[in-house]
């Protein structure tokens, strides 16, 4: 192209979310977990963070940036690699929240936490946008058993919590006035008597 010879890339980048040739969604999630880790050792070396700052930290931010776009990569956290790597990170967490043992059982920590596994939560925040995209019509799909697009079709999906609307309303523009303006001529404005009306009325 233009004399110039294109590689062909195995992956993209596209609105943070890292697209594979293959859609494993593999690079992804290790790029998710790498800068997660980071974040929660940037944490923790800051001598003297709470607990609880710690816990909001990962609550509202860490784990945030980790489930952003969950609905399109979801199936990626679904194997026992992608499930690892992802409880790596609410380990850390957990030990920084609970100043627990290096040894106590990440099962242990998360119970006490009240905090789900992450790949949990991931499906969650997936199931949860599909919920609200279905309920306002938006939502359409060619392959509902497959891909992402599954994930109305779960079994947790039978639920009738999941049939429930959301508190969300599509706006509605209208753009059609229902008032009529009539601009009167030098002529009319001379001869009115009593103050000339700029709008005739409403209809």
């Amino acid at each position: 192209m233009f004399g110039k010879t294109l590689k062909r890339s195995m992956s993209v980048k596209y609105l943070g979310v890292i697209l594979d040739s293959r859609l494993t969604w593999k690079e992804h999630v290790d790029v998710k977990v790498k800068k997660a880790q980071n974040s929660m050792w940037a944490c923790d070396a800051t001598w003297g963070l709470k607990p609880s700052v710690v816990h909001w930290l990962y609550v509202a931010i860490i784990r945030l940036s980790v489930t952003f776009a969950s609905l399109v990569w979801w199936p990626g956290c679904q194997t026992a690699s992608a499930k690892r790597k992802l409880s790596r990170v609410q380990r850390l967490a957990c030990l920084g929240i609970r100043e627990a043992m290096r040894t106590t059982p990440t099962n242990a920590v998360e119970a006490l936490i009240c905090l789900p596994p992450l790949d949990l939560v991931v499906q969650s925040e997936a199931r949860s946008a599909a919920h609200q995209f279905w309920s306002l019509g938006c939502w359409s799909y060619l392959h509902p058993n497959k891909g992402h697009s599954s994930i109305l079709m779960r079994p947790q999906q039978s639920d009738p919590m999941f049939n429930m609307g959301v508190d969300i309303m599509r706006p509605a523009h209208n753009f059609e006035p229902r008032y009529r303006v009539t601009m009167l001529t030098r002529e009319d404005w001379t001869k009115a008597t009593g103050g000339p009306p700029a709008v005739k009325g409403l209809v």
